[in-house]
């Protein structure tokens, strides 16, 4: 039992320090595209591959979870039809799509408001999508027999790829957008080729219609709530550009990206909190741990929040060659989104603290609900709040549906798995987040905020986490060693 435990964590950690870091490499893309593409350019490319998002949904409609599933539970004999299956029926439907996208991309393009100059970008999108949805098979594949390292230098692989072409063609050929896309779909390109030795071994030429009847039935019903989680990462992409303009959108975007230092944390949080509450689940002592994890998450997460709220304006305008700043110059002027964008996150994070008691009660089934909530939540307020506050409309749009998203799980799991956490805390924590915000933003309307009062704020903050003793130096220490032990 302790050697799988370790095999799980050491797994855990290879496909979560991969993500993160290839998430971070790719971040190192928007201080680039920001200082060399106009803000119109940067929204056209965000808004394009917005619809990359959803359609990349539409492609696999969850035939890689039915796959994991499947697969996992296959005799040997099996094994080859329950990977060529679904791998083959994914591979058919994939290119009809793509066919479709490509022969039809003048039409396609016009559909979607995109400027003529741009709609032969749709011929790159459909090869992408194409590319992307064929290895996400072999890739399961890849975790279900613990490959975890081979899977993670792939990825990186791919990334690196990536980064180099965008760099060589934006700087040395000038292709502007059109070289993001040549630069995604040559990475994706390679990653299949690399793959290709792992989906010979695997493959025998034959669909199974039973298998592939009872992998549909299995798979489909993830679609909504696939549709409904991009939804909620993306639908304020096509909102915003629909009631502003490309420019509006790219500086929206650019600012929207700096909320990857919370992001990252909280994928941290992600993968190493599944695992820890799924081992830890039947400890006598599980729900007050539990309780502990989501009070010393939001007070880290809180402490993220004040630092990179307070001085993300001095971070993004940070020159780090002469003339060029981390975010562009004409990007900068929607940089004070961020702090919405950060406080989204950290609910984000809050929610996926909550999913503990679905996951042990096998309650499951209430994701797809309350995931749509949020997503319909983020329509309804990008339509109400553009219009008056913009871009920082769109912002508040996307800290509501995370906050609903975080709420609504808190109800349902609270029914099926209760846990006394430690309201007074989070309340207070969560208080002060809003005392601070209201400050942030009313020396920033005023014209006055000041390095000096951004220092203030940060000491107000942290005194005030030990003066109303959110943080007790004792009880910290106690529960990281307790959690450290398990």
């Amino acid at each position: 039992m302790i050697k799988k435990l370790k095999e799980l964590s050491k797994d855990t950690a290879i496909y979560g320090i991969s993500t993160i870091v290839g998430r971070f490499l790719g971040f190192l893309l928007v201080p680039f595209y920001t200082n060399v593409l106009s803000t119109a350019e940067f929204g056209i490319y965000s808004y394009i591959y917005a619809f990359l998002g959803f359609f990349n949904v539409i492609y696999i409609y969850g035939m890689d979870a039915a796959f994991m599933k499947y697969h996992s539970l296959a005799e040997e004999p099996e094994k080859k039809e329950t990977f060529s299956t679904p791998f083959l029926f994914v591979l058919f439907t994939s290119l009809i799509l793509s066919a479709v996208f490509y022969l039809f991309t003048p039409q396609i393009g016009s559909m979607l408001s995109v400027q003529d100059e741009y709609k032969h970008l749709i011929y790159y999108f459909s090869l992408i999508l194409l590319f992307d949805a064929i290895v996400l098979i072999p890739f399961a594949n890849l975790r279900l027999q613990r490959k975890a390292r081979k899977f993670a230098a792939i990825k990186i692989v791919n990334i690196i790829l990536n980064l180099g072409l965008n760099f060589i063609l934006i700087i040395y050929y000038r292709l502007g957008v059109e070289a993001i896309f040549i630069s995604n779909l040559a990475a994706s390109a390679v990653t299949f080729i690399i793959l290709i030795p792992d989906i010979i071994t695997n493959l025998n030429f034959n669909i199974v219609a039973k298998k592939l009847k009872i992998m549909l039935k299995f798979a489909l019903p993830y679609l909504p709530a696939s549709f409904a989680a991009m939804m909620v990462q993306v639908i304020d992409v096509p909102i915003v550009r629909y009631l502003t303009d490309d420019s509006t959108l790219g500086i929206y975007r650019a600012n929207y990206k700096l909320g990857i230092f919370m992001m990252l944390i909280v994928s941290m949080f992600q993968y190493a909190w599944q695992p820890f509450f799924l081992t830890n689940a039947k400890e006598k002592d599980a729900k007050e741990l539990f309780s502990k994890v989501l009070t010393l998450f939001v007070v880290a997460a809180s402490l993220l929040w004040v630092v990179l709220s307070l001085f993300i304006d001095d971070i993004a305008s940070f020159e780090f060659m002469p003339g060029r700043s981390l975010i562009g110059k004409e990007f900068l002027s929607g940089v004070h989104i961020v702090p919405i964008i950060l406080l989204g996150y950290l609910f984000f994070g809050m929610y996926i603290n909550f999913q503990a008691g679905l996951y042990i009660e096998e309650k499951t089934k209430y994701f797809p609900l309350i995931t749509g909530l949020g997503a319909a939540s983020n329509v309804i307020v990008n339509f109400l709040l553009i219009p008056v506050l913009g871009i920082y409309g769109a912002a508040i749009a996307t800290l509501i549906s995370y906050l609903v998203m975080a709420a609504g799980l808190f109800i349902v799991a609270q029914r099926f798995y209760k846990i006394e956490y430690e309201y007074p805390k989070i309340i207070k924590t969560l208080v002060l987040i809003v005392i601070t915000g209201y400050t942030y933003y009313y020396l920033y309307l005023l014209g006055n905020l000041l390095f000096l009062y951004k220092i203030l704020l940060l000491i107000f903050f942290i005194l005030s986490l030990f003066g109303l003793n959110i943080i007790q130096k004792g009880e910290i220490r106690k529960t990281l060693n307790i959690i450290l032990k398990k």
